[in-house]
């Protein structure tokens, strides 16, 4: 028996409510956010305005000025605090050095914001060079997190070997007289059985980044002169590309102690701090995907056992969808069984709606739909080849009753079909 209409099994396409989903959480998270900032923030904001007018208002009545007149010259202070102008000596902006570190927070996705063009071909070169530098440093970002993976991966079947060769076990390039390795062995030697799990990556990511911020940050705090948590806040902003600018390194003129070393390290920190966060997100947004794929299972059967379907058919997708796949021999297969991994994932949310119905998901209706029709086709033919030749071929039918399941037609064909192949493997 087939689900009714409207019900949410089989209608909604699993990465359309995938995608609802999500976006209906990030809604809810902007608005918690929203009002965890507003309730923090919205105090101090109100306690500046209010000692800002109390000191404009003292300095026009000490210096006896006009309110307008002062206002305007404030307005050519905000101008040229725009182009780079401070009360205090910075360095210069657009000198070799300073246009290198511009466009290094371009192509990074940081863009403090505190250098800008202001020219009109200045403004029109930074959107081609943008869109190239952007996408390239994506990609090196890409790249960055393929080493990790692969260096994990070394390891991984480095430390198996040692394993082994502290247990006896010969290598496979031993001496004459041993057996080849088979394809389970080479399989195991390549380092695509050995990707290391979602979750061990993340922790490994989360380490080295939180490793290299309080590096930074003590250096931060000894060079600029800010506080440690204010350093740590930089070192979020920058890592994360959000890129504030309200704090902003290696800006003065000047340094104590050795500048250069302390520009070449403000400039290796900010790199592999941005590669590991970049990294880190990465591993986060699969974490989170699978979560969501977790929830929409538990929807989806929460909604066919209580609504729409009847317990027994509910009660057979649910441990079709969840059925152990047959292990090989050897820890190693069994492992990688077990623990989720990233090629695992990332080939599970590439697939196409027949890989999934092989991987033994439930199907959607529009996928019902099409297998009945070819059912019908092969119904068709079945009887027409029987009707000119006289003698009836053994239908599926038939080899489902021997093998003790109900024939069908439709859906109902279609499910005992599947049920009737997974008794005979």
């Amino acid at each position: 028996m087939a689900c009714r209409r409207g019900c949410c099994c089989g209608v909604v396409n699993e990465d359309n409510a995938r995608f609802l989903m999500l976006a209906v959480l990030i809604v809810l998270y902007l608005l918690c956010g929203a009002a965890v900032f507003s309730a923090l923030e919205q105090p101090k904001e109100r306690q500046a305005k209010e000692q800002w007018v109390q000191r404009f208002e003292r300095f026009t009545q000490k210096h006896n000025l006009n309110r307008t007149d002062l206002e305007t010259f404030l307005r050519f202070y905000e101008e040229a605090n725009i182009a780079g102008i401070r009360v205090d000596t910075l360095r210069p902006r657009w000198d070799f050095t300073g246009a290198f570190y511009f466009v290094g927070t371009v192509v990074s996705t940081i863009g403090f914001g505190m250098t800008t063009p202001t020219t009109v071909s200045g403004k029109v070169f930074l959107i081609f060079y943008g869109l190239i530098g952007c996408a390239s440093t994506i990609l090196f970002f890409n790249l960055f997190l393929e080493r990790i993976i692969t260096v994990l991966a070394f390891v991984l079947k480095s430390c198996h070997a040692l394993q082994r060769r502290r247990q006896g076990v010969m290598p496979h390039d031993g001496p004459r007289g041993t057996p080849p390795p088979g394809p389970r062995d080479r399989d195991r030697d390549s380092l695509a059985g050995w990707k290391p799990s979602v979750y061990c990556v993340m922790l490994i990511l989360c380490v080295a980044a939180v490793v290299i911020s309080c590096c930074a940050s003590a250096m931060y705090s000894a060079v600029e002169g800010w506080g440690y948590l204010d350093s740590l806040y930089f070192c979020f902003v920058a890592f994360s590309t959000i890129g504030f600018g309200d704090m902003v390194s290696s800006q003065r003129v000047t340094y104590d102690g050795n500048q250069i070393a302390y520009r070449l390290g403000n400039f290796l920190f900010i790199l592999m701090g941005v590669c590991c966060i970049y990294s880190l997100f990465n591993i986060i947004s699969i974490v989170i995907k699978q979560t969501l794929n977790w929830l929409l299972r538990k929807l989806d059967i929460f909604c066919c056992r209580g609504r729409c379907c009847p317990a027994g058919i509910a009660k057979g997708l649910h441990l079709r969808r969840n059925a152990v796949m047959p292990s090989g021999t050897g820890h190693g297969h069994s492992r990688a069984r077990r623990t989720v991994s990233i090629e695992t994932d990332a080939l599970n949310e590439s697939e196409t709606d027949g890989g999934r119905r092989m991987s033994g998901e439930m199907i959607s209706m529009r996928d019902f739909l099409a297998a009945n029709k070819v059912n019908l086709a092969l119904m068709e033919k079945q009887l027409s080849e029987a009707a000119i030749n006289g003698i009836p071929r053994p239908s599926v039918s038939n080899q489902n009753r021997q093998n003790g399941f109900s024939g069908g037609v439709g859906a109902l064909g279609i499910m005992n079909n599947r049920l009737a192949e997974t008794s005979v493997d």
